[in-house]
């Protein structure tokens, strides 16, 4: 399974998202720490849920992390995270 596909699983299950975006940007990284051949190394990834009500922008991220510890132990060098909840999301 693909690491995006990883990482949109488990917010998924975890943080119900209405909105969830994850864009590999691996190849923006090429030459630089962390990056592999194949990608998957680095991600933007923008979440819209409800689950981030009453928390600090610190807080959302931390949650983040956690739910995707494993990976960022192993293929997973960066992530960039936009953490909204719908109430903050412009759309």
């Amino acid at each position: 399974m693909a690491v995006a596909d990883i990482i949109e699983h488990k917010l998924t299950q975890a943080l119900a998202p209405q909105r969830l975006k994850i864009v590999d940007d691996s190849e923006k990284h090429k030459g630089h720490a962390g990056y592999r051949e194949g990608g998957e190394t680095h991600f933007n990834v923008e979440i819209v849920s409800a689950a981030f009500a009453g928390q600090s922008r610190v807080a959302r991220q931390r949650r983040v992390y956690e739910i995707l510890a494993a990976e960022l132990a192993d293929r997973v060098h960066a992530l960039q995270l936009k953490t909204l909840t719908p109430e903050e999301d412009g759309r």
